[in-house]
């Protein structure tokens, strides 16, 4: 095994493809293909099955993933003490967290080690998850539902481990004096509109906006209802402008994801997210 066959490795496990590895690393994929090769050659075993949709790890492979990525973190650290590099964290979060919820994460770690240069990326759900498998991410922030990850409705990355740091409560809301229908919600894939969609069910009629903020918007203006997260809300229920409707939907776990293997690596963020 070397560095580079390793970092060939964790792209295609995040990308799902040696296409997609290939353009994250910057390398021809027949490069990164021969890379792959040559670590199952060595370990003796197949790492990836390949299929029409993709590379899909093998179980040897699902194994590997976290350990590859610590290996390459422990080099990564070597560089830095022999070269007096600052050791750079990135973080990844969907857009309304990023700007919401991140800001004191961030300041409670840099507190914890202001030693740290931290990169912030806003990013979509997907992107984020692919970003985190392939290393491209150290952490990233986002919603979720339940005790596994993708109980809300969408299928993570293998190796993937997580932590719930907080609750984003969800509230149905109209104008007094608006319309109760349709359900107004975002773009299927955002995270409240896959708690809307099982909250809610199929039959309830809805209009798809291009946003949260726009949805809220809407119903301030009485075209109707929407299920909110918090902090979406703002003074718009103790003004009045927005009521609460009865609604069972469940809160959702404000949840930070990482690569499974590295909690050593991460232990500053995880502190500070946590905290």
């Amino acid at each position: 095994m070397d560095l580079r066959q390793l970092r060939g490795f964790v792209a295609v496990a995040g990308a799902g493809t040696v296409t997609g590895a290939a353009n994250a690393l910057g390398l021809a994929p027949a490069s990164v293909s021969e890379q792959v090769r040559r670590l199952e050659g060595s370990l003796g075993v197949p790492l990836f099955e390949r299929t029409p949709q993709g590379m899909r790890l093998t179980e040897a492979g699902a194994a590997l993933l976290g350990r590859a990525q610590g290996l390459l973190d422990h080099a990564e650290e070597v560089r830095r003490a022999v070269t007096g590099r600052r050791r750079r964290v990135r973080v990844g979060a969907l857009e309304m967290l990023a700007a919401v919820r991140l800001p004191a994460v961030l300041r409670r770690l840099s507190e914890r080690r202001p030693d740290l240069d931290v990169d912030v990326r806003s990013l979509m759900r997907q992107d984020l998850l692919a970003q985190v498998a392939s290393g491209d991410l150290d952490a990233a922030l986002l919603l979720d539902l339940g005790p596994r990850i993708g109980g809300l409705g969408f299928t993570p990355p293998p190796g993937m481990d997580f932590l719930d740091v907080g609750e984003v409560a969800l509230s149905l809301v109209a104008a007094p004096d608006g319309e109760r229908e349709p359900l107004l919600v975002s773009p299927p894939g955002c995270s409240i509109r896959l708690a809307a969609d099982q909250a809610f069910g199929p039959d309830v009629p809805r209009r798809e906006l291009t946003s949260i903020a726009t949805a809220r918007e809407w119903a301030r203006q009485g075209f109707g209802q929407a299920l909110l997260p918090d902090f979406a809300l703002g003074a718009d229920l103790a003004s009045g402008a927005l009521v609460a409707l009865d609604c069972r939907a469940p809160a959702l776990a404000l949840r930070l994801v990482w690569l499974r293997g590295r909690e050593e690596s991460l232990r500053d963020v995880l502190y500070a997210m946590s905290a």
